[in-house]
């Protein structure tokens, strides 16, 4: 099957979350502040990103991401909801790059671009069972 879709450029979505203490570095690493960790604002953008170009793929596709280039400006702390915005700037093939802005109410806490790749669900779970296979992991 050949991939159409038709993603108009400035596609945009967000996605919002309340920082608790489960999203905060201090809960992964002893001793550090309870703030919104970066690692929890990439899937944040990353899920935002996803979801804005979900309605224009074909049935059996997903995106999967494939760089992420993002700065963490502000701390942000338990309580705060934070909303992560991804919009459309390129398409090429079946790579779409997105601007990407997370801001928690008072701050843009992080802002740069992302990557997502178009690829066909059942051809990908093929790869991995392979993969999978080749090193004998059930």
């Amino acid at each position: 099957m050949s991939l159409h879709f038709d993603i108009p450029i400035i596609t945009s979505a967000s996605e919002t979350v309340r920082v608790t203490r489960e999203l905060t570095v201090a809960h992964l690493v002893p001793g550090m502040p309870e703030v919104y960790g970066t690692p929890f604002m990439i899937y944040l953008i990353e899920h935002a990103a996803a979801n804005a170009i979900k309605p224009f793929l074909p049935p059996g596709w997903i995106s999967v991401g494939t760089l992420v280039n993002v700065r963490h400006l502000a701390a942000t702390p338990v309580g705060f909801l934070v909303t992560a915005t991804a919009t459309v700037l390129s398409i090429s093939r079946q790579l779409i790059t997105f601007s990407i802005k997370a801001h928690d109410g008072v701050d843009l806490i992080g802002e740069g671009t992302h990557e997502r790749a178009v690829v066909e669900l059942a051809r990908l779970n093929a790869k991995i069972g392979t993969k999978k296979a080749a090193k004998q992991i059930v």
